[in-house]
């Protein structure tokens, strides 16, 4: 594919993003997908729909039902509670299922791990002949092995999951008496958990399994042939000393495990929950790992290598995915292999040749050829900036900072910060603030990279500074000036959603410059006034900044001041009519008073933004767009890019100037309805008459459905006329006389000529 050249429109600044389509392919099964993909998070991107299996977040909880496996009734498989987890499990061995209601890995593997737990649960072991109704019985499954199910849902109880060291979904954990005792590694299939699970039940007694494996059912299934052999028996044979030998093994481990977890404690004594879990240690001590990226290269990754060095790790990865035959993925390759070179030492970097490794890219639901994406601790953000070296270097170094989360501040670090920083998003927390929270405000790290920084602080001067009374809070310091995320209630303070979208409505600088990766968040929905500058012409470059930025800030505190004083005069007309309907004693009215709300969260009025332009890196776009000469001097454009028009000229039809007076003595006159200024356009006439004719509609939104309601109508009416008066018009006999054909009673003859005689017996048309 090619590169458009730049067009009139502002859009096309978007032309460096163009990505090639990918080539369509058949979406493989959604459990193939689990089992070959490992954990995944939560991403930015609407939820994956649930299956029937797994929970779906915002509906009401079901009521657990038993299932039938074999004939034998299965009871639900238990939900464990994150404040009584350490209670719950302190008996036997639990394998438990770590997961989140929205990961689509998570979705997958639900009906895999319920027909997994229901085929062990009517398993017989080694020996035992119980009944499908003597479940109860000791040598049933759960009492002869003291082996359990559970799951644990980390979104509802992420303090009980970040206790026990979980930071991917899903995870599989296997635990005795309370205690860690080994976490899942492998492909998360039937086999793979079952070889696992087969492991375990062998180490609890030995001898008990059989030698050549068990039949394993298929996903969903509701019964499978108890006595039945696989198809592909073990590898290793199970005979008792063996299995006494693992086991032993095994126990070791878990007693060196419960005595490390409970130091100082006599056997029988309570646990303390407060003590790190080995995995939580093994955790901590993996993050002292080899320097990344040793070689400065970029790494070609497989599906194998791919799972196991970045899926299954907390390292940091920058990976492009991309196709041989790609011409922008040609054109990206050099600067691809530079951005190696240059991150030597500091971030690893790899690709994936998605025509080799096709169900790779299709596990990651790629959009087009090529994408970037930057995968940590199993969450991934997309690269939507430009494809320069030097783009790609500065999102990489920005992308290093986060390695250790949230940096905690103090006032001096903070006010360093505001030095070099534009854009510093603030946690303020105290003693009472929860893991929930924390954990909430750190996923939000990797949507901020090479947007803004993120930081957190107890500092009481910065709470003075910025007037907190209330934790956890939220804010934004934008060139100094403070806006607050205005939910303060727990569940939307942990509600990532939302505080994403509140930070991107946010993250951009108070006058941005725009560029091709932020032109279409800048200018689409509001009115922008836009400098056009110069960085060759340095003095009156720095001046035209501070006047935009002064008018900015001004105009931003107009708009808040035009708010409240709104909001006021609807509370004192409020106010009014409570008073008026007290002093008439009308209950009535007094009770239709009180239930008036005031709610004020925006303006109607069109909102209005800010930002700049290079003037000579865009010169050709904003001479054919704006017919603006960048020589002639700094220029300001206010753009309406929804309506395809722009304002160039003040009222007295003098170009605006960089300046602050002439920016706000502009701005209301274009903002007036209709507006005193008039507009041109960057469209054809066509285009112009088409978006005209939008703007019009949105105006006056009932003016126009009244009017075409009044259209259809009339088409209506007319048509019927039509058939009415053709119906009118038939003859005796269906003859037409306004139609276009004629048919004889009689004889017939050429034009009711007639046939013998001379008699004109047939009728003439």
């Amino acid at each position: 594919m090619r590169l458009s050249p730049l067009p009139v429109s502002l859009l096309s600044l978007l032309s460096f993003l163009v990505l090639s389509p990918l080539s369509a392919g058949a979406r493989e099964q959604q459990q193939q997908h689990a089992a070959d993909g490992d954990a995944v998070s939560i991403q930015t991107a609407a939820p994956v729909a649930p299956a029937a299996a797994a929970p779906v977040a915002g509906e009401e909880d079901a009521v657990p039902i038993s299932t039938v496996f074999n004939g034998v009734e299965v009871p639900p498989m238990k939900e464990l509670s994150g404040e009584e987890f350490d209670q719950e499990i302190k008996d036997g061995y639990w394998l438990v299922k770590h997961y989140s209601p929205w990961c689509p890995h998570c979705i997958s593997i639900a009906p895999l791990w319920q027909t997994l737990y229901e085929y062990y649960y009517t398993s017989k072991p080694l020996g035992s002949t119980q009944s499908a109704d003597t479940q109860s019985s000791l040598n049933s499954f759960h009492p002869y092995y003291n082996f359990h199910f559970a799951s644990l849902d980390c979104v509802a109880w992420g303090t009980a999951c970040e206790a026990h060291g979980v930071r991917s979904f899903p995870a599989f954990l296997l635990y005795k008496n309370g205690v860690f005792v080994k976490k899942f590694e492998g492909k998360k299939d039937m086999q793979g958990l079952s070889t696992f699970i087969e492991e375990a039940l062998e180490s609890i007694r030995p001898g008990s399994r059989p030698k050549e494996g068990v039949k394993l059912p298929e996903p969903g299934a509701t019964g499978i042939d108890a006595d039945a052999k696989p198809d592909r028996p073990a590898a290793k044979d199970k005979d008792v000393a063996a299995g006494a030998a693992a086991g032993k093994e095994h126990n070791d481990k878990a007693a060196a495990a419960d005595a490390e977890a409970t130091p100082g404690t006599e056997t029988g004594s309570p646990r303390k929950t407060s003590k790190p879990s080995p995995h939580k240690k093994l955790a901590k001590a993996s993050k002292h790992k080899q320097t990344p990226n040793e070689m400065g290269t970029s790494v070609s990754l497989s599906a194998e290598s791919f799972q196991k060095l970045v899926t299954t790790t907390q390292d940091p990865w920058f990976i492009k995915f991309y196709a041989p035959w790609c011409h922008h993925c040609q054109a990206m390759a050099p600067n691809w292999a530079e951005l190696g070179r240059d991150m030597k030492g500091k971030l690893n970097i790899g690709e994936v040749n998605c025509d080799v490794e096709t169900r790779l890219c299709k596990d990651v639901r790629l959009k087009g050829y090529p994408t970037v994406l930057f995968f940590q601790g199993g969450e991934r953000v997309e690269y939507d900036g430009l494809r320069g070296t030097g783009d790609l270097i500065n999102f990489a170094n920005k992308a290093t900072d986060i390695g250790d989360g949230v940096r905690d501040v103090d006032v001096a670090a903070f006010e360093e910060m505001e030095r070099t920083e534009e854009v510093i998003f603030v946690y303020f927390y105290d003693h009472a603030t929860t893991s929930e929270d924390f954990v909430s405000i750190e996923r939000v790290l990797l949507s901020l990279i090479g947007h803004a920084r993120l930081v957190k602080t107890k500092d009481a001067a910065l709470a003075r500074r910025f007037k907190i009374s209330t934790w956890p809070r939220l804010m934004v310091a934008r060139d100094g000036r403070a806006s607050y995320y205005k939910a303060l209630a727990p569940q939307d303070i942990r509600d990532y959603r939302k505080v994403l979208s509140w930070m991107k409505s946010v993250w951009l600088p108070i006058v941005p410059e725009l560029t091709a990766s932020n032109s279409r968040e800048i200018m689409e929905g509001k009115l922008v006034v836009l400098a056009v500058l110069s960085r060759e012409r340095a003095d009156e470059f720095v001046m035209a900044r501070r006047e935009i930025k002064n008018a900015a800030l001004e105009w931003m505190d107009k708009q808040t001041q035009a708010f409240q004083r709104e909001r006021q005069e609807l509370r004192d007309a409020k106010q009014l009519r409570i008073e008026e309907a007290e002093d008439r004693s009308d209950q009535r009215a007094l009770r239709a008073a009180k239930s008036i709300r005031v709610k004020m969260d925006e303006f109607e009025r069109k909102q209005v933004g800010f930002a700049w332009v290079d003037g000579v890196f865009w010169e050709r776009w904003i001479r054919t767009t704006y017919g603006v000469e960048v020589k002639d001097g700094e220029k300001v454009i206010i753009n309406d890019e929804d309506n395809r028009r722009y304002w160039d000229t003040t009222l007295s039809g003098h170009s605006i100037a960089a300046s602050r007076t002439s920016i706000l003595e502009t701005l209301p006159n274009v903002l007036a309805s209709p507006a005193k200024i008039k507009a041109k356009t960057t469209t054809s006439a066509l285009e112009n008459m088409f978006f005209e004719l939008r703007g019009a509609i949105n105006a006056h939104p009932w003016l126009a459905l009244a009017l075409m309601a009044a259209i259809v109508g009339g088409a209506a009416v007319w048509g019927r006329g039509r058939i009415r008066r053709g119906k009118s018009g038939a003859g005796p006999g269906g003859a037409m006389s306004a139609g276009g054909f004629f048919k004889l009673d009689g004889k017939e003859g050429l034009l009711g000529a007639v046939v013998g005689g001379g008699q004109g017996n047939g009728k003439v048309d």
